[in-house]
């Protein structure tokens, strides 16, 4: 199978870890956002990055920065439109997503999404919580071009809830183990970013 575009969401304010881009943060040596990036990559091409502002400071990553298109920074919905536009260009029938401070995302995340997807071609990521409870991960997902023009229109009726969204269009489901750790754990905090540092070292600890 080709493998589909992907795209990581790095437009939010980072407010919880004092603002600028979390993706940039390090973690073992590596930025947030490269070890996303490495992970992606080998799942998905080509890549691109959802961000805001000057597109400069990412640069380095070689890879296209895509804005969102609607104003205000509505949230990952936007990001996504921005991404399945971007697909529509490449003639690719889908976009897979992910979250920039998610280091630890899945190696097989962009096959299961595809194995779940729903009837209309969406899926959602899901691990789960500490009780065993399923929770969603909605901006790990599975997204058909076909539908990015019905998201525009929603987005600009006033949504935001990416799950209101996927519900209402059917998406599928793709469950991930959270053993021995949840794979969508993100930064969201200087804390957690410690807690990613001593996962990573733990890994490495346990790798052969």
């Amino acid at each position: 199978m080709t493998p589909l575009p992907g795209v990581i969401l790095a437009g939010g304010r980072a407010t919880r870890m004092g603002g600028g881009d979390k993706g940039l943060r390090t973690v073992g040596g590596q930025s947030l956002l490269a070890r996303v990036i490495a992970r992606l990559g080998a799942q998905c091409a080509p890549l691109a990055l959802n961000a805001n502002g000057d597109p400069a400071r990412l640069a380095a990553f070689g890879l296209p920065v895509l804005p969102d298109g609607i104003p205000g920074q509505p949230g990952p919905l936007a990001g996504v439109l921005a991404g399945l536009d971007w697909a529509a260009g490449l003639g690719a029938p889908a976009i897979v997503t992910a979250a920039a401070d998610t280091p630890f995302l899945p190696r097989d995340l962009a096959a299961r999404l595809v194995a779940a997807a729903g009837p209309s071609g969406l899926a959602l990521a899901a691990s789960p919580d500490a009780g065993g409870v399923l929770r969603r991960h909605p901006t790990f997902g599975l997204w058909p071009v076909a539908l990015r023009h019905d998201l525009r229109a929603a987005l600009a009726g006033g949504l935001r809830k990416i799950v209101l969204w996927t519900d209402a269009h059917g998406a599928g489901t793709a469950a991930f183990p959270s053993d021995p750790f949840d794979p969508f754990f993100n930064v969201n905090t200087p804390e957690d970013l410690a807690e990613a540092g001593r996962l990573l070292a733990a890994a490495a600890e346990e790798a052969p």
